[in-house]
């Protein structure tokens, strides 16, 4: 259930990127946003949001059955038998996507256009939410 919850979140957050890189926030935003390093945050709290939709919220034994064949055994996920690395992999994927999809996105609406930087600065978002998940699990 709590997997549920966080994927319809995800969608929602997803969307709401979407629907605001049309919409005068954005410009609204820009004095506060220096070099565009609000993709940041924005792109941390997305894979973290992503990360909680494919995680599991039972702890599994080290001995598992199901983890036998896993990389991982500490991490893996009895429902999905996802190891924990591969769920790193996917919500890295995922959210880098997005964020591709997201400039692209951007690229046909009038007033904004779409950066190479703003794609780096997702993917640093990315990679400290991964860093500080795995840091902190």
């Amino acid at each position: 259930m709590t997997r549920l919850f966080f994927r319809l979140l995800s969608i929602t957050y997803i969307g709401a990127i979407f629907f605001f890189a049309d919409s005068s926030v954005v410009s609204d935003l820009t004095p506060f946003n220096p070099y565009s390093l609000l993709h940041i945050p924005l792109y941390g709290i997305l894979t973290l949001l992503l990360f909680l939709s494919v995680s599991s919220s039972k702890p599994v034994a080290k001995n598992s059955v199901n983890s036998i064949n896993s990389t991982d055994s500490t991490h893996s996920d009895n429902s999905t038998n996802l190891t924990y690395s591969t769920r790193f992999l996917i919500v890295g994927l995922v959210a880098t996507m997005v964020g591709v999809a997201d400039e692209i996105h951007q690229a046909y609406v009038p007033g904004r256009n779409s950066s190479i930087l703003d794609v780096f600065l997702d993917m640093v978002g990315i990679a400290l939410c991964l860093f500080a998940v795995k840091r902190f699990q």
